[in-house]
């Protein structure tokens, strides 16, 4: 399987531009399992190694590659896609390329993102093309005098939504994030101060699902960088604060055919989704348990998804399995004649978030599943009997949950590779088992002197 990108310019071409703009060091980038990005620095004079073997890794060192530590399986080569080489200008001198894995002179079915080019390769059999348009909510965090994280914004108020006080006083960094963003050809639209102290949003424009998993993964090595110059920590841990809104990573889906034709949306529908549109829907639904195990991969994420009152006093994390027109209170919300699937967080690896979801929708086409019926009012107001009335099942709400739904779901695993679903359990299972096994403050306060 190659990659999908078609190279617009020669390796000299390329070079002689990124001499033009300053690069000296070319970052060969990719993601391990858990979606964080490694890679090395390789001398612009070199790029053609890049593309032609790859920059060379050990591969046991890689999370979740499941590589031996000898013999001609041992090494990962990161092979570059050069339509994704560019400079970065908030590290000058320095410029990015992502690159896909090999291993054995072969791709490297393992690798995330080659697991998304897998399923785009199936939508492209079928004529259509997913865009993304990804929301990224973060904190930007600073520490207090114990060492423990805090709000960078300080502020106290009771419903900093959309606060321009707390917005303005991270103006620089922000503007320092956008600025860079734009200058990598994202379309930076809205940038806001979310529900909690110190949390934000940033949104920019849709892509094709490979340019948007490529973008996401800039994204957040653009603002680790530039926080962490000013200071301060960014992150994307779901729930860092008990009494605080989470972050999301809600991802706003839509497909279109070769002509630039809506494949899921039909504006005479009362939910705004055609026949494909609900099977697409339907498909999503019907695997979100084991969809949980990769959009929301963390411990902490089960601490966002939570059932009933939350300890922050307000969330529109969803909890329960359903569907609605314009219903944040639902898993996936139909809107403007697109999809958007809620359960995502940052904690995320984003090339398996979207190649999971690709493959869930296409399961709804093929095996013409049918949705439950539409939700179009506030769940978060239902009693436990009306769950149970409606038959509206509940999202895992452990990841130990999530990954005994991802196991059991064999068709799921047959769609994303059988190997490559065992080997994504078998690195988050001691998670899972180090944090049950963990004892934690919480205990302490509530235990060391009882009964």
């Amino acid at each position: 399987m190659d990659d999908i990108n078609i190279k617009t310019e020669t390796i000299e071409q390329a070079q002689a531009h990124m001499q033009a703009a300053g690069v000296h060091t070319i970052i060969a980038q990719f993601v391990d399992i858990h979606g964080s990005p490694k890679g090395k620095y390789i001398p612009l004079a070199h790029l053609d190694d890049i593309l032609g073997a790859g920059a060379g890794f050990a591969g046991p060192s890689i999370w979740g590659t499941g590589l031996p530590r000898n013999g001609p399986r041992a090494e990962f080569y990161g092979k570059g896609d050069l339509n994704t080489l560019q400079a970065l200008p908030w590290m000058p001198g320095y410029a990015r390329i992502v690159c896909s894995g090999m291993v054995d002179g072969k791709p490297f079915s393992n690798c995330s993102r080659r697991v998304l080019l897998k399923q785009i390769e199936r939508l492209n059999a079928r004529g259509w093309m997913l865009n993304v348009g990804i929301e990224p909510e973060f904190f930007l965090v600073e520490t207090d005098g114990n060492g423990r994280p805090i709000p960078c914004a300080k502020d106290n108020q009771d419903k900093p939504s959309y606060d321009l006080k707390a917005l303005a006083r991270v103006r620089d960094v922000l503007r320092k994030m956008e600025n860079g963003l734009t200058a990598c050809g994202f379309d930076v639209f809205q940038i806001d101060h979310e529900d909690a102290s110190g949390q934000y949003e940033f949104n920019y424009h849709y892509s094709d699902a490979l340019q948007s998993a490529d973008r996401f993964t800039l994204f957040k090595m653009a603002a680790s960088h530039i926080a962490e110059e000013a200071g301060l920590t960014f992150t994307l841990m779901p729930k860092p604060f008990s009494d605080r809104p989470g972050s999301g990573l809600h991802l706003h889906l839509s497909l279109t055919d070769q002509q630039g034709k809506a494949v899921m949306a039909d504006t005479a529908d009362t939910h705004g989704l055609s026949t494909t549109g609900r099977q697409l829907a339907a498909g999503l639904l019907a695997h979100s348990a084991a969809l949980a195990a990769f959009h929301a991969p963390s411990v902490n994420s089960y601490k966002r998804l939570v059932i009933g009152r939350s300890l922050s006093g307000t969330t529109w994390a969803p909890a329960h399995i359903g569907w609605g027109y314009n219903n944040r209170t639902t898993v996936l919300r139909t809107v403007a004649n697109r999809m958007e699937f809620r359960l995502t967080d940052g904690s995320s690896n984003i090339y398996l978030a979207l190649a999971s979801t690709i493959a869930a929708m296409l399961e709804g086409v093929e095996q013409n599943l049918t949705p439950p019926a539409p939700i179009d009012e506030d769940i978060y107001e239902w009693d436990e009997a009306e769950f149970d009335k409606r038959g509206v099942k509940t999202l895992p709400q452990t990841l130990g949950e999530a990954l005994a739904a991802l196991s059991a779901d064999t068709t799921l695993a047959k769609a994303l590779g059988d190997e490559f679903v065992a080997e994504y359990l078998a690195t988050k299972t001691p998670e899972w088992i180090d944090y049950c096994r963990s004892v934690s403050d919480w205990e302490y306060k509530r235990y060391l002197t009882w009964p």
